[in-house]
Protein backbone atom coordinates (compact mmCIF):
# COMPACT_ATOMS: atom_id res chain seq x y z
CA UNK A 1 0.00 0.00 0.00
CA UNK A 2 1.21 3.47 -1.08
CA UNK A 3 -0.19 6.94 0.63
CA UNK A 4 -1.05 9.28 -2.31
CA UNK A 5 -2.12 12.76 -1.30
CA UNK A 6 -4.10 14.61 -4.02
CA UNK A 7 -4.16 18.57 -4.43
CA UNK A 8 -7.39 19.86 -5.79
CA UNK A 9 -9.20 16.93 -5.24
CA UNK A 10 -12.56 18.84 -5.59
CA UNK A 11 -12.17 19.93 -9.13
CA UNK A 12 -13.74 17.65 -11.96
CA UNK A 13 -10.76 15.39 -12.49
CA UNK A 14 -9.34 14.99 -8.97
CA UNK A 15 -13.41 13.52 -8.01
CA UNK A 16 -12.76 10.96 -10.86
CA UNK A 17 -9.02 10.28 -9.40
CA UNK A 18 -10.98 9.52 -6.28
CA UNK A 19 -13.45 7.18 -8.12
CA UNK A 20 -10.70 5.42 -9.94
CA UNK A 21 -8.09 4.67 -6.74
CA UNK A 22 -11.16 3.88 -4.64
CA UNK A 23 -10.69 0.00 -5.62
CA UNK A 24 -6.79 0.60 -5.42
CA UNK A 25 -5.81 -0.65 -2.41
CA UNK A 26 -4.01 2.83 -1.20
CA UNK A 27 -4.41 5.29 1.31
CA UNK A 28 -5.29 8.51 -0.05
CA UNK A 29 -5.52 11.95 0.83
CA UNK A 30 -7.54 14.36 -0.74
CA UNK A 31 -6.92 17.57 -0.20
CA UNK A 32 -8.71 21.09 -1.13
CA UNK A 33 -10.08 24.23 -0.14
CA UNK A 34 -13.29 22.07 0.67
CA UNK A 35 -13.98 19.17 1.14
CA UNK A 36 -15.50 16.82 -2.26
CA UNK A 37 -19.26 15.66 -1.52
CA UNK A 38 -18.03 12.18 -1.65
CA UNK A 39 -14.95 10.55 -0.45
CA UNK A 40 -14.28 6.67 -1.10
CA UNK A 41 -13.78 4.60 1.92
CA UNK A 42 -9.77 4.30 1.03
CA UNK A 43 -9.79 7.92 1.18
CA UNK A 44 -9.47 11.04 3.98
CA UNK A 45 -10.07 15.21 3.88
CA UNK A 46 -7.21 17.44 5.22
CA UNK A 47 -7.92 20.94 3.68
CA UNK A 48 -4.94 22.86 1.87
CA UNK A 49 -4.46 26.08 0.58
CA UNK A 50 -1.65 25.61 -1.98
CA UNK A 51 -0.89 29.32 -2.09
CA UNK A 52 -0.36 29.65 1.60
CA UNK A 53 1.70 27.30 4.74
CA UNK A 54 -0.60 24.66 4.36
CA UNK A 55 1.60 22.78 1.72
CA UNK A 56 4.68 22.49 4.28
CA UNK A 57 2.63 21.45 6.97
CA UNK A 58 0.11 19.09 5.60
CA UNK A 59 3.01 17.20 3.50
CA UNK A 60 5.40 16.98 6.14
CA UNK A 61 2.84 15.37 8.66
CA UNK A 62 0.83 13.33 5.81
CA UNK A 63 4.66 11.88 4.87
CA UNK A 64 2.82 10.69 1.44
CA UNK A 65 5.45 8.27 -0.97
CA UNK A 66 2.98 9.96 -4.28
CA UNK A 67 1.79 13.26 -4.55
CA UNK A 68 -0.53 14.04 -7.44
CA UNK A 69 -0.68 17.58 -7.87
CA UNK A 70 -4.12 19.05 -9.31
CA UNK A 71 -4.80 22.14 -8.07
CA UNK A 72 -4.68 25.09 -10.46
CA UNK A 73 -7.18 27.40 -12.10
CA UNK A 74 -8.35 27.08 -15.66
CA UNK A 75 -11.23 29.43 -15.09
CA UNK A 76 -10.23 32.56 -13.09
CA UNK A 77 -13.59 32.82 -10.60
CA UNK A 78 -15.33 36.16 -10.88
CA UNK A 79 -13.45 39.03 -9.73
CA UNK A 80 -10.29 37.33 -9.40
CA UNK A 81 -7.03 38.56 -11.41
CA UNK A 82 -3.89 37.45 -13.09
CA UNK A 83 -1.91 37.10 -9.66
CA UNK A 84 -4.85 34.65 -8.07
CA UNK A 85 -4.11 32.20 -10.67
CA UNK A 86 -0.28 33.00 -10.60
CA UNK A 87 -0.40 32.19 -6.82
CA UNK A 88 -2.24 29.00 -7.53
CA UNK A 89 -0.37 27.54 -10.55
CA UNK A 90 3.19 28.52 -10.43
CA UNK A 91 3.86 29.83 -6.64
CA UNK A 92 1.58 26.53 -5.41
CA UNK A 93 3.21 23.97 -7.69
CA UNK A 94 6.87 25.59 -6.20
CA UNK A 95 5.43 24.95 -2.36
CA UNK A 96 4.11 21.70 -3.23
CA UNK A 97 7.03 20.52 -4.80
CA UNK A 98 9.59 22.26 -2.23
CA UNK A 99 7.11 20.64 0.68
CA UNK A 100 7.53 17.15 -1.26
CA UNK A 101 11.32 17.02 -1.64
CA UNK A 102 11.51 17.64 2.47
CA UNK A 103 9.29 15.06 3.39
CA UNK A 104 10.91 12.53 1.49
CA UNK A 105 8.01 12.07 -1.33
CA UNK A 106 9.41 9.59 -3.64
CA UNK A 107 7.21 10.71 -6.84
CA UNK A 108 4.90 13.87 -7.90
CA UNK A 109 2.82 13.89 -10.63
CA UNK A 110 1.32 16.92 -12.24
CA UNK A 111 -0.95 17.80 -14.51
CA UNK A 112 0.24 20.41 -17.36
CA UNK A 113 -1.14 21.11 -19.96
CA UNK A 114 -0.82 21.49 -24.08
CA UNK A 115 -0.94 25.17 -23.35
CA UNK A 116 2.18 24.61 -22.10
CA UNK A 117 3.47 24.80 -26.09
CA UNK A 118 2.31 28.07 -26.42
CA UNK A 119 -0.43 29.36 -29.62
CA UNK A 120 2.22 29.90 -32.51
CA UNK A 121 1.78 30.04 -36.30
CA UNK A 122 4.92 27.42 -36.67
CA UNK A 123 3.77 25.63 -34.00
CA UNK A 124 4.05 22.17 -35.35
CA UNK A 125 1.03 19.88 -37.01
CA UNK A 126 1.11 17.35 -34.37
CA UNK A 127 3.38 18.88 -31.01
CA UNK A 128 5.51 16.22 -29.56
CA UNK A 129 6.90 16.60 -25.68
CA UNK A 130 10.35 16.90 -27.40
CA UNK A 131 8.98 20.44 -29.31
CA UNK A 132 9.89 23.77 -27.29
CA UNK A 133 7.47 25.28 -24.24
CA UNK A 134 6.95 28.87 -25.07
CA UNK A 135 3.69 29.59 -23.65
CA UNK A 136 2.48 33.34 -24.59
CA UNK A 137 2.77 36.06 -21.85
CA UNK A 138 -0.32 37.29 -23.16
CA UNK A 139 -2.19 34.25 -21.64
CA UNK A 140 -2.00 33.30 -18.04
CA UNK A 141 -3.19 30.05 -18.10
CA UNK A 142 -0.17 29.38 -20.70
CA UNK A 143 2.31 31.12 -19.39
CA UNK A 144 1.94 29.49 -16.02
CA UNK A 145 1.86 26.08 -17.24
CA UNK A 146 5.11 27.08 -19.02
CA UNK A 147 6.49 28.84 -16.22
CA UNK A 148 5.37 25.80 -13.95
CA UNK A 149 7.38 23.46 -16.22
CA UNK A 150 10.51 25.06 -15.93
CA UNK A 151 10.34 24.95 -11.91
CA UNK A 152 9.93 21.29 -13.24
CA UNK A 153 12.57 20.72 -15.33
CA UNK A 154 14.96 22.31 -12.74
CA UNK A 155 14.22 20.51 -10.10
CA UNK A 156 14.51 17.20 -11.87
CA UNK A 157 18.50 18.41 -12.87
CA UNK A 158 18.77 18.80 -8.91
CA UNK A 159 16.69 16.62 -7.41
CA UNK A 160 16.82 13.93 -9.57
CA UNK A 161 15.74 11.09 -6.28
CA UNK A 162 12.67 12.74 -7.01
CA UNK A 163 10.91 11.12 -9.84
CA UNK A 164 8.11 13.04 -11.84
CA UNK A 165 5.74 12.21 -14.30
CA UNK A 166 4.67 15.67 -16.19
CA UNK A 167 1.02 15.34 -18.07
CA UNK A 168 0.79 18.04 -20.66
CA UNK A 169 -2.97 17.41 -21.41
CA UNK A 170 -5.12 17.97 -23.94
CA UNK A 171 -9.31 19.50 -24.00
CA UNK A 172 -10.84 17.37 -21.05
CA UNK A 173 -14.35 16.28 -21.82
CA UNK A 174 -16.91 13.92 -20.09
CA UNK A 175 -20.05 14.45 -18.00
CA UNK A 176 -20.00 17.51 -16.06
CA UNK A 177 -17.55 19.33 -18.09
CA UNK A 178 -18.70 23.27 -18.57
CA UNK A 179 -16.11 25.88 -19.14
CA UNK A 180 -15.39 28.30 -21.40
CA UNK A 181 -14.16 26.29 -24.34
CA UNK A 182 -17.44 23.71 -23.94
CA UNK A 183 -19.33 27.90 -23.97
CA UNK A 184 -17.95 27.64 -27.43
CA UNK A 185 -19.69 25.01 -28.45
CA UNK A 186 -23.35 26.27 -26.97
CA UNK A 187 -23.17 29.01 -29.10
CA UNK A 188 -25.90 29.10 -32.05
CA UNK A 189 -22.97 29.36 -34.13
CA UNK A 190 -19.48 28.46 -34.24
CA UNK A 191 -16.53 31.23 -34.70
CA UNK A 192 -13.54 30.57 -36.26
CA UNK A 193 -11.01 32.48 -37.87
CA UNK A 194 -11.10 32.76 -41.62
CA UNK A 195 -8.39 30.87 -43.63
CA UNK A 196 -7.76 28.92 -40.13
CA UNK A 197 -9.10 25.81 -38.53
CA UNK A 198 -6.81 24.56 -36.16
CA UNK A 199 -8.56 21.17 -34.56
CA UNK A 200 -8.89 20.59 -30.93
CA UNK A 201 -7.85 17.10 -29.19
CA UNK A 202 -10.14 15.76 -26.65
CA UNK A 203 -9.22 13.69 -23.47
CA UNK A 204 -11.92 11.79 -21.67
CA UNK A 205 -12.17 12.40 -18.04
CA UNK A 206 -12.00 8.59 -17.35
CA UNK A 207 -9.31 7.94 -19.29
CA UNK A 208 -7.05 10.81 -17.91
CA UNK A 209 -8.05 9.29 -14.55
CA UNK A 210 -6.87 6.25 -15.68
CA UNK A 211 -3.57 7.70 -16.56
CA UNK A 212 -3.36 9.34 -13.46
CA UNK A 213 -3.65 6.45 -11.24
CA UNK A 214 -1.28 4.37 -13.51
CA UNK A 215 0.95 7.72 -12.96
CA UNK A 216 0.66 7.20 -8.96
CA UNK A 217 1.04 3.71 -8.97
CA UNK A 218 3.00 1.65 -11.62
CA UNK A 219 3.59 3.50 -14.42
CA UNK A 220 6.68 4.80 -15.61
CA UNK A 221 8.21 8.18 -15.14
CA UNK A 222 8.81 10.59 -17.68
CA UNK A 223 6.50 13.81 -19.67
CA UNK A 224 3.79 12.41 -22.00
CA UNK A 225 1.05 14.59 -23.78
CA UNK A 226 -2.34 13.35 -23.16
CA UNK A 227 -5.38 13.08 -25.60
CA UNK A 228 -7.09 11.02 -27.27
CA UNK A 229 -6.40 9.45 -30.82
CA UNK A 230 -7.41 11.82 -33.64
CA UNK A 231 -8.34 15.77 -33.79
CA UNK A 232 -11.41 17.60 -34.83
CA UNK A 233 -11.77 21.29 -36.67
CA UNK A 234 -14.08 23.41 -35.76
CA UNK A 235 -16.08 22.41 -39.21
CA UNK A 236 -15.87 18.88 -38.01
CA UNK A 237 -17.25 20.11 -34.31
CA UNK A 238 -20.07 21.76 -36.53
CA UNK A 239 -21.49 19.31 -38.64
CA UNK A 240 -21.68 16.84 -35.39
CA UNK A 241 -23.42 19.58 -33.46
CA UNK A 242 -25.54 20.66 -36.78
CA UNK A 243 -24.50 24.26 -36.65
CA UNK A 244 -23.30 26.79 -39.04
CA UNK A 245 -19.72 28.04 -38.43
CA UNK A 246 -18.97 31.79 -38.23
CA UNK A 247 -15.93 32.73 -39.90
CA UNK A 248 -14.31 35.90 -39.47
CA UNK A 249 -11.07 37.56 -40.26
CA UNK A 250 -8.54 37.86 -38.01
CA UNK A 251 -8.29 41.65 -37.82
CA UNK A 252 -12.17 42.17 -37.63
CA UNK A 253 -12.13 39.84 -34.49
CA UNK A 254 -9.31 41.30 -33.09
CA UNK A 255 -10.61 45.31 -33.31
CA UNK A 256 -14.10 43.97 -31.86
CA UNK A 257 -12.95 42.82 -28.65
CA UNK A 258 -9.96 45.64 -28.18
CA UNK A 259 -13.18 47.74 -28.14
CA UNK A 260 -15.41 45.26 -26.73
CA UNK A 261 -13.35 44.25 -23.49
CA UNK A 262 -12.43 47.39 -22.24
CA UNK A 263 -16.34 48.41 -21.74
CA UNK A 264 -16.52 45.20 -20.32
CA UNK A 265 -18.98 44.07 -23.15
CA UNK A 266 -16.83 40.39 -23.37
CA UNK A 267 -14.50 39.07 -20.86
CA UNK A 268 -11.70 37.72 -23.86
CA UNK A 269 -9.47 40.57 -25.04
CA UNK A 270 -7.97 40.07 -28.57
CA UNK A 271 -5.01 38.54 -27.60
CA UNK A 272 -7.43 35.78 -27.26
CA UNK A 273 -7.87 35.03 -31.43
CA UNK A 274 -4.28 33.37 -31.36
CA UNK A 275 -6.23 30.81 -28.98
CA UNK A 276 -9.16 30.56 -32.05
CA UNK A 277 -5.86 30.36 -34.79
CA UNK A 278 -2.93 28.15 -33.34
CA UNK A 279 -4.14 25.62 -31.09
CA UNK A 280 -1.65 23.43 -29.97
CA UNK A 281 -2.36 19.95 -31.20
CA UNK A 282 -0.93 16.87 -29.29
CA UNK A 283 0.93 13.73 -30.33
CA UNK A 284 -0.38 10.74 -28.50
CA UNK A 285 2.16 8.52 -29.28
CA UNK A 286 4.78 8.65 -26.20
CA UNK A 287 1.52 8.10 -24.16
CA UNK A 288 0.73 4.99 -25.99
CA UNK A 289 4.30 3.54 -26.49
CA UNK A 290 6.38 4.52 -23.31
CA UNK A 291 4.17 5.21 -21.01
CA UNK A 292 1.84 2.02 -21.93
CA UNK A 293 -1.53 3.57 -21.62
CA UNK A 294 -3.89 3.13 -24.80
CA UNK A 295 -7.13 5.91 -24.50
CA UNK A 296 -10.05 4.29 -24.38
CA UNK A 297 -12.02 7.30 -26.37
CA UNK A 298 -10.78 9.25 -29.22
CA UNK A 299 -10.75 13.04 -29.50
CA UNK A 300 -14.08 12.15 -31.96
CA UNK A 301 -15.86 9.90 -29.16
CA UNK A 302 -14.96 12.07 -26.67
CA UNK A 303 -16.94 14.64 -28.13
CA UNK A 304 -19.60 13.03 -29.29
CA UNK A 305 -20.07 11.35 -25.49
CA UNK A 306 -20.05 15.15 -23.99
CA UNK A 307 -22.46 15.94 -26.80
CA UNK A 308 -24.60 13.79 -25.84
CA UNK A 309 -24.70 14.45 -21.30
CA UNK A 310 -24.46 18.11 -22.99
CA UNK A 311 -28.07 17.43 -24.47
CA UNK A 312 -26.60 19.32 -27.78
Amino acid sequence: MSRILITGAGGMVGRAVLTELADSGQEVIATDLAQPPELPENARFARMDVTGDDPARVIAAEKPEVIVHLASIVTPPPGSGRDFAYQVDVEGTRKVLAAARAAGTRRLVVTSSGAAYGYYPDNPAWLRESDALRGNPEFPYADHKRRVEEILAEARRDHPALEQVVLRVGTVLGEGTDNQITALFRKPRLLAIAGCDSPFVFIWTRDLARILRRAATDGPAGIYNVAGDGALSISEIALRLGKPVLRLPAWGIRAALGIAHPLRLSRYGPEQVRFLQYRPVLANDALKREFGYVPEKTSAETFELWKTWAGL
